[in-house]
C-alpha cells in the first residue's frame, strides 16, 4: 500500500507468512521505505557521476527525464515494525479520512473511555525515559521528575541535513495523556520545554528558534505527552492545521484559562477505519 507526506514518499508492504517471528510462525511486519531528501552538496554529483537520463518530455524549453543515480547517492532510508499488530498494519494503510469536531462532553463520554478501554503500548517512550533504549541519542534532559523531560531525534530524522530536522519532547511525568490534560499546573513544564529545547537545538545544531515549528498533536499518535520540534521549512507530517497545536499558543491559552483544554471543542481527523471514529458515528455525532 502506498502513502505519502510533503516530499518524501512511503511505501508499505505487509509481510505474512515472509516474515518469520522466533517461535518459526509467520508474524505481520511494516516495512517502511522513504526517498531521504537531496543534500545540497551532493547535487553536483548527482547530475554528473555516472548517472543515467533518460528523456520523458520536451517541449520548448521545459524538459523532463527519469534519472537513475549511481548507488551510493540512492539512499533509501528503511524503517522496520516488527513484529507489527493489525493496530500498526491499519496506521500506515491509506484510508478516507473524516474531521471529528470533539466538544468536551465528546470527550468524557467517548474518546477517554475508549483511550482507557484500549491497550496501547508506550513501553518505547518509558525506555528512553529510563534511559533502556536510544540513550546515546539523548540531545538534552530536564531531569525533574514534574517538569522535566528529554529531548531526543525522531526517527523520521536521519541527522544528515537540517532541511527536515524533526526531535521529540518527552515528557518524564506518566500522567499527562494529551492536550486534554493541561492546566495551567502544567505551565512551568511547557514553558520548559519551549525554552530549553530551542536553547538545545540552536547549540547542538545551530538552528535558531525562529525557524523551528514547536507543537503538539491532537489527537497524538500515542497517549505520552509528548511535544514536536521541525525545522519550518519541512512540511512534516501532521503539522497540518487540524492537527497542530503550536506551543506557544497552548501556554498562552493555559495564561489565560487554567480550563481552556477543558472547554474548548477540538477539531482532529479520523480514518475511516479507526475504531474511535466509529464510537463517534454510533454516539450520533459524525
Amino acid at each position: 500500500m502506498l502513502g505519502g507526506t510533503g516530499g518524501r514518499r512511503s511505501f508499505l508492504q505487509r509481510h505474512s507468512p515472509g516474515v518469520t517471528s522466533p517461535s518459526g510462525e509467520g508474524t505481520d511486519a511494516v516495512v517502511i521505505l522513504e526517498k531521504t531528501p537531496f543534500q545540497e552538496e551532493k547535487v553536483l554529483d548527482l547530475l554528473k557521476k555516472h548517472t543515467k537520463l533518460e528523456l520523458q518530455m520536451h517541449n520548448d524549453i521545459y524538459s523532463t527525464y527519469h534519472l537513475y543515480p549511481p548507488p551510493e547517492l540512492s539512499e533509501i532510508k528503511t524503517t522496520v515494525v516488527y513484529p507489527a499488530t493489525e493496530k500498526h498494519l491499519q496506521k500506515y494503510l491509506r484510508q478516507e479520512v473524516h474531521l471529528i469536531r470533539e466538544t468536551w462532553e465528546d470527550y468524557k463520554n467517548i474518546t477517554l473511555p475508549f483511550i482507557q478501554s484500549q491497550s496501547f503500548s508506550i513501553q518505547w517512550v518509558y525506555n528512553i525515559l529510563e534511559k533502556k533504549a536510544e540513550a546515546d541519542r539523548i540531545i538534552h534532559e530536564n531531569p525533574d521528575p514534574c517538569n522535566g523531560f528529554v529531548l531526543v531525534p525522531d526517527f523520521k530524522w536521519n541527522q544528515t541535513q537540517l532541511d527536515d530536522l524533526y526531535l521529540i519532547a518527552l515528557i518524564h511525568c506518566r500522567e499527562i495523556k494529551s492536550l486534554r490534560d493541561l492546566t495551567a499546573e502544567h505551565l512551568p513544564l511547557l514553558r520548559n520545554i519551549l525554552q530549553e529545547g530551542k536553547e538545545a537545538i540552536t547549540k547542538c545544531f545551530g538552528v535558531p528558534g525562529s525557524q523551528l515549528r514547536i507543537y503538539l498533536h491532537y489527537q497524538p499518535s500515542y497517549y505520552h505527552l509528548h511535544v514536536h520540534f521541525t525545522a519550518l521549512g519541512y512540511d512534516a507530517p501532521g503539522s497540518s492545521v487540524e492537527r497542530a497545536h503550536l506551543l506557544a499558543d497552548v501556554i498562552d491559552n493555559l495564561v489565560l484559562d487554567s480550563a481552556y483544554y477543558q472547554k474548548r471543542a477540538l477539531t482532529f481527523a479520523l480514518r475511516a477505519d479507526e475504531l474511535l471514529l466509529k464510537k463517534f458515528q454510533e454516539a450520533g455525532r459524525v
